[in-house]
């Protein structure tokens, strides 16, 4: 079983459907998404449509670092990534400005990264409604995509976020800080990840598009 369905206070006739934790590449060419959700769809269910829908995604502390220093200075540069790029991602995650407000808002850009994380730590008074939620022991957990029933929107998320983490693990503070949008998404594997690259088109946020829409 890759998967199990729990309650969801925050739905309304509504449930939460959960995956085990699985490697990206599992996610990516095992979970059936597509049959999934085209049954999901088949039964009437919404997703996108339902404006209460979220798209979580839950990575490692592991995959981090293997000291909490490590780690907190990797997950710092992910949200110092957050804020620097929010507008690019508030595009990405068809969210509404209100609705991440609500369910997953930022935490405010600082100048640097462990500034975001200080205040994500001990100012943030939002508990688990954040963009990227660090209240779980074990994992980081990436709330601001809004929920969908189409299987290559969930694996461009999964893609994503896979990016940004490696980004934040590979670069210092201050190569992370040197990093334009465009840098970012030129990088990208096209051949690994297709479905990143689709979306990203589809959405303005690649290429020269993105560059007139800063």
């Amino acid at each position: 079983m890759r998967a199990y369905i729990k309650h969801d206070g925050s739905l309304t006739n509504g449930f939460e459907l959960v995956t085990h934790p699985m490697s990206l590449d599992t996610q990516l060419h095992k979970m059936p998404w597509r049959e999934l959700c085209r049954k999901a769809i088949s039964l009437g269910y919404r997703s996108h449509q339902a404006s209460t829908c979220g798209l979580h995604i839950h990575v490692s502390r592991r995959a981090f670092g293997s000291t909490e220093p490590e780690q907190d200075a990797a997950i710092a540069r992910v949200l110092y990534f957050f804020e620097k790029y929010w507008d690019k991602l508030l595009r990405f995650s068809r969210r509404t400005p209100r609705q991440l407000d609500r369910w997953a808002s930022r935490y405010g850009y600082q100048e640097q990264p462990m500034e975001i994380l200080d205040y994500a730590k001990k100012g943030y008074r939002g508990g688990r409604y954040a963009c990227v939620n660090l209240q779980n022991a074990d994992t980081v957990e990436f709330r601001i995509f809004r929920g969908t029933l189409k299987p290559n929107t969930i694996l461009a998320a999964l893609e994503l976020v896979d990016c940004i983490c490696n980004l934040a693990v590979n670069l210092s503070d201050q190569e992370l800080k040197a990093i334009s949008w465009n840098d970012f998404v030129s990088a990208i594997n096209t051949g690994s990840f297709p479905e990143l690259i689709q979306y990203l088109k589809d959405r303005g946020l690649y290429g020269s598009e993105a560059s007139e829409n800063d």
